[in-house]
């Protein structure tokens, strides 16, 4: 690791947010690192004593604007090159140079951090670039820095590999390239800004272990594909294929590639037998064209634009407007019964006026701004995040409704996605249960590879600490399977211990949370606003 001159050592500690604390950059030369293996080492870095934050990015002109906007970013940061990796570290100053060494010898050995364990080829050295890749190989999961991975994309695709881009800021210009290339190859792009698939039993970034089966799964938004995909999980279907496109591809510009050759794979495969298509609203011609082609489908599929529409059926398409109507029409298709509606228990109705709903998955909270009352959310209502900056543990909440996407670039600067670090969140619930203003909370909490080994245990703790008989009404759902990693029951049962409310669905839980506001919330604004088609997914 090559060190700037104002790098680890006393020297470069800009003090920042606290007298006693300070904030160490090093920069790694030409050092490169996928954005989930630095999201987990930034997360073990917090969990070292005297660290308050960290982050491990990309020197990027997008990444070094949010560290700047963290209070994160040192000279020695300003100097690094996109193809540099910078390690920023906030907290006690006689602790940041031990944190920056812990995590370059963490980088320095990628085999250990991946699991190879013993054999397997573990001591196989990986190929540096995609020439080098075995021929065989049928796809290419890139995790680069934005402006080089729709590059990356198409060196794969005319090798014949199917593209996973996982990157986030590629010029859109590169994305139509890239979906226009793989087309006319008869291949898949997914992605950018991807988060989830499965494709043939192997999951991609952050997908849940599920039970194979005949549906077909086609996303635009990787937390709503998890959530459809657990419920038939949970109802004794399997998953055939998932597919994510990207959070553009719906959008006029890129106009429904991804999606459109998705349906073309599922109608050839034999074993597919329904196709279930998820995606915040596109754009309408879009729109258009994607029901046009579902409807002449060889196969049963429910479409949910997550817009609010009443469920119709015709000539073998359903089109829905939920993710729970998704799941469960999907579930009535293949033949099973889907549950009643759920009966919620009556809890003594709460003495706060104001919903806080502190989401990790961005299309939960989508989903639940639909579902608010139009006198909720009233002509003008505001809009933003506001909230807790990366190196404060304090938060304040606005006098008015909150529904949070956690996982927005306002909240993730200078840390790790919320699915992955719970620390924000932790603090936002903390200043929730605190607030006598606080009606009704809610939590998702998405399980599966790539999250948190924990998820529940800081929401659990904070929860522990607030008294149950003053505390505002806190109503919680699951993204996960028993077969995932932390296992969702007992993930579950530990919030059911901590007195909170559990709901089979995410559209369930915005229900009921809504139905508990007293009459007079209908006069206060939201804070949030809802991402049209071409946001993140």
């Amino acid at each position: 690791m090559e060190r700037t001159p104002d790098e680890p050592g006393p020297r470069s500690a800009d003090k920042s947010g606290s007298e006693s604390f300070g904030v160490l950059n090093s920069v790694r030369r030409d050092t490169y690192a996928d954005s989930v293996a630095l999201m987990r080492a930034a997360r073990q870095l917090t969990d070292l004593p005297g660290v308050e934050s960290a982050s491990l990015v990309m020197a990027t002109g997008a990444n070094l604007r949010q560290l700047a906007d963290a209070g994160l970013l040192t000279d020695a940061g300003r100097d690094a090159r996109p193809n540099d990796l910078i390690v920023a570290v906030h907290g006690e100053p006689d602790t940041l140079t031990a944190a920056v060494d812990a995590v370059a010898g963490l980088l320095d050995r990628p085999d250990e951090e991946s699991g190879g364990g013993d054999g397997g080829g573990a001591d196989a050295p990986a190929p540096r670039a995609l020439t080098e890749a075995d021929p065989a190989t049928v796809l290419a999961l890139i995790s680069t820095p934005g402006a080089y991975a729709g590059a990356e994309a198409l060196k794969a695709l005319r090798r014949g590999m199917h593209a996973f881009v996982f990157s986030d800021n590629v010029p859109l210009a590169q994305e139509v390239a890239v979906k226009r290339e793989a087309r006319a190859r008869g291949l898949l792009a997914m992605g950018p800004d991807c988060g989830t698939a499965l494709l043939d039993g192997i999951p991609l970034g952050f997908t849940n272990a599920l039970r194979p089966g005949r549906t077909g799964l086609i996303g635009a938004s990787g937390t709503g594909l998890q959530q459809v995909s657990c419920l038939l999980d949970a109802h004794g279907e399997g998953i055939r294929q998932m597919i994510g496109t990207g959070g553009r591809d719906l959008s006029s510009e890129v106009g429904g590639i991804t999606t459109l050759d998705a349906f073309e794979l599922l109608d050839a495969d034999p074993g597919c037998a329904l196709i279930v298509l998820v995606s915040k609203p596109p754009a309408p011609e879009v729109a258009e064209r994607v029901l046009e082609r579902a409807a002449r489908s060889a196969k049963p599929v429910v479409a949910c634009f997550l817009d609010g529409t009443a469920p119709y059926a015709t000539d073998g398409l359903t089109v829905v407007g939920t993710l729970r109507d998704a799941a469960y029409a999907a579930v009535r298709l293949l033949g099973g019964t889907p549950p009643e509606r759920f009966a919620w228990p009556r809890p003594a109705p709460p003495s706060g006026h104001l919903l806080r709903a502190l989401y990790a998955g961005g299309t939960f909270a989508y989903e639940a701004r639909l579902l608010l009352p139009a006198a909720v959310t009233e002509t003008g209502a505001a809009t933003g995040t506001g909230a807790a900056t990366p190196h404060s543990a304090e938060v304040t909440l606005p006098d008015r409704h909150l529904i949070l996407d956690l996982g927005d670039d306002a909240y993730t600067a200078g840390r790790p996605h919320p699915m992955i670090d719970p620390t924000v969140r932790a603090a936002h619930l903390r200043a929730a249960l605190r607030d006598p203003r606080t009606a009704v909370i809610v939590l998702d909490v998405v399980l599966g590879h790539g999250a948190g080994t924990d998820p529940v245990g800081p929401l659990a703790a904070e929860l522990e600490r607030a008294p149950r008989r003053s505390r505002p009404v806190v109503v919680a759902f699951g993204v996960g399977t028993d077969r995932d990693p932390q296992g969702a029951a007992e993930q579950l049962a530990r919030l059911r211990q901590a007195g909170v409310l559990l709901a089979p669905t995410s559209t369930d839980a915005a229900e009921f949370a809504v139905s508990l506001l007293p009459a007079r919330a209908e006069r206060t604004r939201v804070e949030g606003d809802l991402t049209p088609a071409g946001g993140h997914a």
